[in-house]
């Protein structure tokens, strides 16, 4: 008897265990033909979630993951989609690198969700045509075809097989608020196409948002496009704070979220800005006090501490981060304290960023209008090594003066890290001691960079 009990007892667990990894975990697996990497990297929206899997050399790739319900980015190579993954759920996928749009298949549990969004998104596409087509219409004609849109999405989704009616309503709503932002942002899109930059809609062409509910838990993890309304909403109030109080954007945009009833919406919104804007922001010790006393998210506190104690190193006046020994346009190496006894004022680009080549014009012009002054002009090329033709080519191609340099390491080169640079073009500014003005300098193209210069008699 008491055998028999410890058999059952064995077995009970046995069977507990194997009830219980269904509902924690999902399983993702597929098959790729024409391998051209070695692994697929599975992300969430805010990047909070992140996976590397392994593709073996015949091209089979299989994991085990702990994530939650939501939309990820699937990155393979150069190849990006989205999928909609789900905790008790085993989806496959198949495709060939050759002809990705065509041979793309979805098998297992959460396929039928998945096999609808890549379908809505080739039907919109068709009904929309292309970005110039649908808004160059006027407001009239572009809100009836948005609209037409919506209504043949909620028939699609409506008609789905095998598919949740939890999904389907999730889905819904999420198609309305796709609506609203096609309409929100038609302004701004429409003024691109017809080149007509201070157009404006029509007093009665938005949607009426008196109402509207910001603080929806369930979709602002379901919708990309709620998320973005809300944020949108929480930078226009910031704006008009920022003017009426004097206050930076960013620091105002913090403070509006701070305000946000919905703890978890406030905490995602806070972090999505913090964790790069942090590195931007005119007025560290603002940004990080209402920052920290607003967010309640442990984890996401402790990364934006670490940045703030590290930014706090590279503030006005600090000592600036060394290089050492940079490859040279001119074929010498370059440090940064070769060039102490002038202001500097430092570039750091790369050859493939086109805000950085959109900035180019303008510091030629800065340049020559400052040619024999008491600054020097340093360009700091973050391309890799690999990419040392093109750097040296661009240089020629665009006749670029100053003082030309390549990183050692390219994002990971200890200059870009002590300076916490998370995106390019980054400007930043020494006085002649080698000592910081600002670690975020005006851009060429801002006026706000010769005001800085006047300041500083250069």
């Amino acid at each position: 008897m008491k055998r028999l009990l410890i058999v059952l007892t064995i077995a009970t667990i046995t069977l507990s265990c194997r009830n219980e990894m269904p509902n924690d975990f999902t399983v993702f697996s597929g098959e790729i033909t024409n391998i051209i990497d070695d692994k697929i990297i599975l992300a969430n929206h805010d990047n909070s979630e992140r996976d590397t899997i392994a593709v073996s050399e015949s091209g089979k790739f299989l994991d085990t993951l702990k994530i939650s319900t939501g939309s990820y980015l699937v990155t393979y190579g150069k190849i990006f989609m989205r999928v909609h993954l789900e905790p008790a759920s085993h989806l496959n996928i198949t495709f060939d690198t050759k002809d990705f749009k065509n041979t793309l298949n979805f098998s297992g549990k959460g396929a039928a969700v998945n096999t609808y969004l890549q379908e809505k998104i080739k039907r919109e596409r068709e009904l929309m045509g292309s970005f110039e087509e649908f808004y160059s219409l006027d407001e009239v004609e572009f809100k009836k075809k948005a609209n037409d849109i919506k209504t043949s999405m909620e028939h699609f989704i409506d008609d789905q097989m095998n598919i949740s009616d939890d999904f389907k309503k999730k889905e819904i709503r999420n198609i309305g608020h796709e609506f609203v932002a096609k309409l929100l942002g038609y302004e701004r899109s429409h003024s691109y196409v017809i080149k007509v930059p201070d157009f404006k809609v029509s007093a009665d062409f938005l949607p009426e948002m008196t109402g509207f509910d910001y603080n929806n838990s369930e979709d602002f993890n379901f919708s990309s496009s709620y998320r973005r309304l809300v944020s949108s909403h929480f930078r226009e109030t910031a704006k008009n704070i920022s003017d009426s109080e004097n206050l930076e954007e960013d620091v105002a945009y913090l403070k509006v979220v701070s305000e946000s009833p919905n703890q978890e919406i406030k905490n995602k919104l806070l972090f999505d800005e913090a964790k790069n804007g942090i590195s931007y922001t005119a007025n560290l010790e603002d940004y990080y006090e209402v920052y920290i006393k607003a967010s309640t998210d442990i984890k996401n506190n402790e990364i934006i501490t670490e940045s703030y104690h590290k930014l706090r190193t590279v503030a006005k006046g600090m000592p600036s981060p060394k290089f050492f020994d940079y490859e040279n346009n001119d074929g010498s190496k370059t440090s940064l304290e070769d060039l102490k006894g002038k202001y500097i004022y430092v570039d750091v680009w790369a050859t493939w960023c086109g805000p950085c080549i959109k900035e180019i014009p303008s510091l030629k012009r800065v340049e020559k209008e400052y040619h024999g002054k008491n600054i020097e002009f340093l360009s700091v090329s973050i391309d890799k090594q690999s990419d040392h033709g093109k750097w040296k080519k661009m240089i020629v191609d665009e006749n670029l003066g100053g003082i030309q340099v390549l990183a050692d390491n390219a994002w990971e080169s200890k200059f870009v890290r002590d300076y916490l640079i998370m995106g390019i073009p980054r400007f930043i500014l020494l006085d002649p001691d080698g000592n910081i003005v600002t670690a975020n300098a005006p851009r060429p193209s801002d006026d706000k960079l010769i005001d800085l210069f006047n300041e500083l008699n250069i």
